[in-house]
């Protein structure tokens, strides 16, 4: 699994470098992909760091990539849809 580094947040939960559309993405994969709000949801996670890299969190892509490691084929398809899905609806 991976290791995640949440000392970039400040105690309130949301840090200066999350103010943008997609830092506020890459907290949402890292929260997934961590289990932080529950089980850990790689496809969510995978999901949420492609939308974050797709807007330019330069972070975004090493974890989706670190993520898609430990997942099948058929998750990452999903994650991808989960993502096409989401951009048409946002």
């Amino acid at each position: 699994m991976a290791r995640f580094d949440f000392s970039e947040m400040t105690s309130g939960g949301i840090g200066a470098k999350l103010q943008t559309g997609a830092g506020v993405l890459f907290e949402m994969g890292m929260r997934a992909a961590s289990g932080r709000d529950g089980a850990i949801d790689l496809v969510a996670a995978h999901m949420y760091f492609n939308l974050a890299d797709r807007q330019g969190d330069e972070r975004a892509a090493y974890h989706r990539q670190d993520i898609a490691e430990q997942m099948s084929k058929l998750e990452i398809g999903r994650a991808l849809r989960a993502a096409r899905d989401w951009l048409a609806t946002h």
